[in-house]
Formats: C-alpha cells, structure tokens, sequence
C-alpha cells in the first residue's frame, strides 16, 4: 500500500475508529491485495463492510468456524477482497474487546453480540420499575468484554418529579459502583449532551430489553430518525423487536454506535471478573473475612454478612451476587471438566461440614 492510498484509507476510516495501531495490525495483509474496513452489520453468513471503496457486500464463509465465538460481528476490523462475485472477508484482526453472552440452547454456547467496543450503553426504562438484578447482570457482561459501561435512564420524561428522578439514579448508583448513571429525555432532549459527550470518542454499543428506548435513544444521537420505533405496551412497558439487527453507525459528533436488539435474555458467559466488578463493595468485604475461601453464608467470622447484620450492605446486593456468581460457574463448568471436579469436591465438603454439624448438635441433644 503506497503512502497516498494510506492515507486515503486512514482519511475514509477514520470516523469508524481506525488508527495506526489498526493500520499496524492489518499490514500483512496489504501484500494480499485485500481491503481493509469495519463490518457494519452482519446478516445470515454474509455482512455489510465499510472501506476506503465504499459499502461492500461480503461472504463470511472464509472465517466462520465451528466456535461460534470467532465468527465475524458487527464491530469487526476485516481484510475483505477487492472485488469478486461473491466478494469474501479473508481475515478479522484480533479484537480489543467482545461482549459476549451464552445462548439459550442447551448447549451453552457463547454467543458475541460486538467486538472492538469502548463504551457499552445499558438502557434502563423509567417507564416501569426499576430491575436492579437486571441492571447488574447486563454490568456483569460489559465489564467483563473490557468497555467502559454507562447506564442511561431512558424515558425520564414519564417522571415529572426530579426528586424521583434523583432517588431512581440514587437507587442505580448503589448497584452500579464506578459506572455513570444518566437520567435522558429523548423527548426534551435532557441529559443527552452528557451521553454524546462520553460516547464521542470511540464505538459504544447500545444495549437493553425490548422496550428499554434503544432506537429512539439512537435517533436522538444520531440526530436523525435512522431505527425504527415502536410503541410500548403500557400495561408492562414493553416492545416489540424493532432492532432485528446489529448496525455500526457513525455519531455526528465523534464516534460510532453499534444498536441491538431487544435481549430477552442476558446470560453470563465465563463472567466472574465482571461479576467481581459489579460487586466490587462484596469483594472488598470479603477480602477482611477469616477464612479466605468463604462463602459468606454462614461461616464464622464473614465481614460480608457482618455489614447485612449491621445494614451497610442490603442483603438484595448479596443475594443477586450469589445468584450470578453461581449461575456463570454453571456455565464455565460445562466447558471445563477440572472445574466440574472441584465443584463436586466442594459440595461433599460443604456436605459433610453440614453432617458433622447435625451430629454434634444431636450429640448435644442427647447430653443434655
């Protein structure tokens, strides 16, 4: 690749978040003849990639293997061919960051919904009761894929006091250590500088339930009415899927946005450092207990449910830790046979633990 054609790439794909490390990256492949660009939507084993040429329309055959983990997703840096009928992607280039989450199949697959994001937008509807555990969970997966969460408060028109408004982020903060909480109107347009402002300088990926106010959260950044909306259901404030797809868009004010479907469900792919994240409060607690495998259940000495017993910590915080940190070892273990084995192990010592407390009570029984 000559300097001048360097630079025209660089100049046409810039506003998608290419750089010099990304130029670096991609460098074996320029004696290929192949094109460098960022896939900007993926559809049934074919996908949409922006390059320096424009728009093309790429096979993705080359590059999809059986691990449904290394197939090309939106948000991917790809080496694709020039021309050809059908046009293949060769390559992806290795990815920063993956938000991934596991399938609903039996089978507990890992499924990655985008790559190379900086920013991963949780939209919270304030049309009905806040899911704290819900909130937490999505939390769980955007720390774990290594982007910055931001959790945005979608709809706060719908709560004309700003008392309330305050409680509600109050109530979100306290889940959500370390991660901004915005409350945003698309309607009058409050708190969305404050979104554009953290969003406009990298990928963000825009994520929630049906019916969280994703795509006209979107509209509203993009300043223009590119997704599809839908009107909610009032009686349980949900929507219907209007995102079928994952499309990258590009931010008028920097940076680019990748909007997703409505996730029914979220659930933990091999997550625990994110899980530790999200509960980072329970982790610093834990690390004062007496013993340094506690379960914080029952065990003597657990600062953890010391800080219950005292109300520092609310017990519905403990709770949904345990409830993730059980559901993702579930998951690993599938995967990982040596951890099979010492979940076992753990539970015929948790077992006869148990035993051995009922005999010495029964002994006592008898004693007295």
């Amino acid at each position: 690749m000559t300097a001048s054609s360097a630079s025209s790439v660089s100049a046409a794909l810039a506003p998608y978040g290419w750089d010099d490390a990304w130029a670096d990256e991609f460098a074996p492949y320029t004696t290929e003849g192949l094109l460098p660009g960022r896939v900007i939507r993926v559809d049934r084993g074919q996908c949409d990639v922006v390059t320096a040429d424009g728009v093309l329309r790429a096979d993705t055959a080359f590059v999809t293997p059986h691990d449904p983990l290394r197939v090309v997703c939106t948000g991917d840096w790809v080496a694709v061919e020039p021309g050809g009928n059908p046009r293949y992607v060769r390559a992806y280039l290795p990815r920063r960051t993956a938000f991934v989450r596991s399938t609903s199949s039996k089978r507990s697959e890992g499924q990655i919904l985008a790559a190379n994001v900086d920013h991963a937008i949780v939209a919270v509807p304030l049309s009905v009761e806040l899911d704290l555990g819900r909130v937490e969970r999505f939390l769980a997966l955007a720390w774990e894929s290594g982007a910055q969460p931001l959790v945005v408060l979608t709809k706060a028109d719908l709560v004309p006091d700003a008392v309330t408004v305050a409680h509600l982020v109050q109530d979100v903060e306290t889940s959500a250590p370390g991660v901004p909480v915005v409350p945003v109107s698309a309607v009058d347009g409050a708190g969305l500088d404050v979104v554009a402002a953290i969003v406009g300088g990298g990928t963000s990926v825009l994520l929630g339930q049906s019916g969280a106010g994703k795509s006209t959260l979107a509209n509203a950044l993009l300043g223009e009415d590119v997704m599809a909306v839908q009107a909610t259901r009032d009686v349980d404030g949900k929507g219907r899927h209007t995102t079928t797809t994952r499309n990258l868009l590009v931010l008028p004010g920097g940076g680019v946005l990748i909007d997703t479907p409505g996730l029914r469900g979220v659930g933990l792919w091999d997550a625990e450092s994110g899980v530790g994240q999200v509960f980072s409060e329970i982790e610093e607690l834990a690390g004062r207990c007496r013993f340094t495998d506690c379960a914080h259940e029952a065990e003597p000495g657990c600062a953890v449910l010391a800080a219950v017993e005292d109300g520092d910590l609310p017990e519905r915080r403990l709770l949904s830790y345990r409830k993730l940190l059980r559901e993702n070892q579930r998951i690993v273990a599938k995967t990982d046979a040596r951890l099979r084995a010492e979940i076992r192990k753990d539970w015929k010592r948790k077992g006869a633990i148990g035993k051995a407390a009922m005999e010495a009570k029964r002994g006592a029984h008898w004693r007295s």
